[in-house]
């Protein structure tokens, strides 16, 4: 029984990993994921009770409640919040009329999901407005005049994407070499056991 408690341990926490990955990507843009269930429905009701929507009329860019209920993604209603994922650092939430505004308020970028800035995921990175703030300008318009990319000629949104695989990829890598070492702990400690009922 005490073998497999470290085991079950690690197996429940990569369980738990996984379903929150895939979870929080499937929620619509701007969403908080503890919202998830309230915008599971198909009629979503305003949080304020003041209108219902339907979910085909989520981030529709048309302001349908007062407190921006059915408007998380988009900048349509003044009243409206947008939830910054920025996994690999603190969540946060914006005013929504900071959506599309050509400024990467949201250290993933995700805020500016259809502008014309491609805002750098610097989550990692510490992700603090500042650092963007201060190195993002000049690099854009640069990139701009050579079409996107930089200067070995590699496309910007590609490089993006890759460095997110290789985020995903470094941290299945330790889930695995963690299991890995339960598993050889477990091993050896069943190998010590036999040798002292001997």
């Amino acid at each position: 029984m005490k073998t497999t408690t470290p085991l079950l341990i690690c197996l429940l926490l990569f369980g738990w990993f996984f379903f929150h990955v895939s979870s929080a990507t499937d929620l619509p843009l701007g969403i908080h994921p503890l919202d998830e269930k309230y915008y599971g429905s198909e009629v979503i009701k305003c949080k304020d009770g003041s209108n219902s929507f339907t979910k085909d009329r989520l981030n529709d860019d048309f302001c349908d409640c007062l407190d921006g209920t059915d408007e998380p993604g988009t900048a349509a209603c003044p009243a409206g919040k947008f939830y910054c994922r920025n996994v690999g650092s603190t969540p946060k939430f914006l005013f929504s009329s900071r959506v599309n505004d050509n400024i990467c308020d949201c250290c993933d970028g995700s805020d500016e999901y259809d502008s014309t800035v491609n805002c750098p995921n610097t989550c990692v990175m510490g992700g603090d407005f500042s650092y963007q703030t201060r190195s993002y300008g000049s690099r854009r318009k640069h990139l701009d005049l050579i079409g996107g990319k930089n200067a070995n000629g590699v496309n910007m949104d590609d490089s993006a994407q890759r460095l997110q695989g290789l985020k995903i990829l470094v941290l299945v890598q330790v889930v695995v070499i963690i299991i890995f070492l339960v598993f050889r702990k477990l091993y050896r400690q069943s190998r010590s056991k036999r040798r002292h009922l001997r």
